[in-house]
């Protein structure tokens, strides 16, 4: 039974989640040959200040950047 876990900083619409689950769901029946019904995805939203990139966390280098 795959599960597939994403991690995301939050911003996501709701279509944009929706195709995440079925582009893993399908990638899985395609490479892997498993059954859709076994698949799980599981998406996680971090808030920026929750996630770091380039030494940062991520609003800051954002604020750096836009700067």
């Amino acid at each position: 039974m795959p599960y597939v876990n994403i991690q995301i900083t939050e911003g996501a619409t709701r279509e944009q989640k929706a195709q995440l689950v079925k582009d893993a769901t399908d990638s899985l029946v395609r490479v892997l040959g498993k059954k859709p019904d076994h698949i799980h995805v599981v998406l996680q939203e971090i808030a920026e200040e929750n996630w770091g990139f380039e030494g940062l966390l991520t609003d800051e280098w954002k604020k750096r950047r836009s700067s």
